[in-house]
């Protein structure tokens, strides 16, 4: 804030570390922010779907510099961002149709992602639109398909970090919980294997950690999240050993 300062008075009235007021756009973040900014965002081989208002959506993009290695709108989808772009309609008729539709454009336009994720924002926990229903309905249709709900929506927390946990759980119940045997058949274990958790590679920190890790005669087998990816987080319980980074961000 900037203010005027005023002869005789004891301060300008400028205020800082106070909570934000949800719905009020402020520099903190909110649980959709914590969720799709931080923890799955950065997980590149995935689309993350800003489910419901632009403006959130365009909030969240592009402005953590979370770096991957890929080619993007291939097999890499970090910088795009992708929403549902709700209008007034949406929230008197629901949004479910249109998630449903936009999900079917998106494996049309971009048929190598390797899974999907619903972000929600406030608008959806209000109507109460069902997107577990819509997220199994859609992966049975696409034979299995990854397609997880997160139910982040913004006035669940007025920072971050509650956005941080309820994305490391939707990973623990639509992740783990429903890892392909394919996964495990193909997975061949070391003694050596650890995890990189809570670093989400802005700037490239978590490459730095990685090459020590390695040059030491570790495997890392997942990054979580920068640079991660879907095969990545379906790996991470087959870790000898989770190095924690940021514990604020993770479970």
């Amino acid at each position: 804030h900037l203010s005027v300062h005023e002869a005789g008075k004891s301060d300008c009235g400028v205020k800082s570390n106070i909570k934000s007021i949800p719905g009020v756009m402020t520099i903190r973040g909110c649980a959709y922010a914590g969720s799709k900014g931080v923890v799955w965002g950065p997980i590149k081989d995935m689309i993350h779907i800003s489910h419901g208002p632009v403006g959130c959506g365009q909030y969240s993009w592009g402005s953590r510099r979370n770096y991957y290695v890929g080619t993007t709108g291939i097999d890499t989808f970090v910088t795009l961002q992708f929403t549902s772009d709700f209008q007034e309609k949406d929230i008197v008729f629901g949004g479910d149709k249109k998630v449903t539709k936009l999900i079917d454009e998106l494996q049309e336009l971009f048929p190598l992602n390797r899974g999907i994720t619903i972000q929600s924002e406030c608008p959806i926990g209000l109507i109460g639109d069902d997107i577990e229903a819509v997220s199994r309905e859609k992966s049975k249709e696409y034979g299995g398909k990854t397609i997880v709900p997160v139910r982040c929506e913004g006035f669940r927390g007025v920072s971050q970090s509650l956005g941080h946990h309820i994305a490391n759980d939707a990973v623990r119940d639509w992740i783990f919980d429903k890892s392909a045997p394919e996964v495990s058949s193909e997975f061949e274990p070391t003694p050596y294997d650890v995890a990189i958790i809570g670093d989400y590679n802005i700037g490239g920190d978590a490459w730095s950690s990685r090459i020590l890790l390695e040059e030491m005669g570790l495997r890392v087998i997942a990054q979580w999240s920068g640079d991660g990816s879907l095969a990545e987080l379906e790996a991470t319980p087959k870790a000898k050993l989770n190095i924690l980074h940021c514990y604020r961000s993770m479970n």
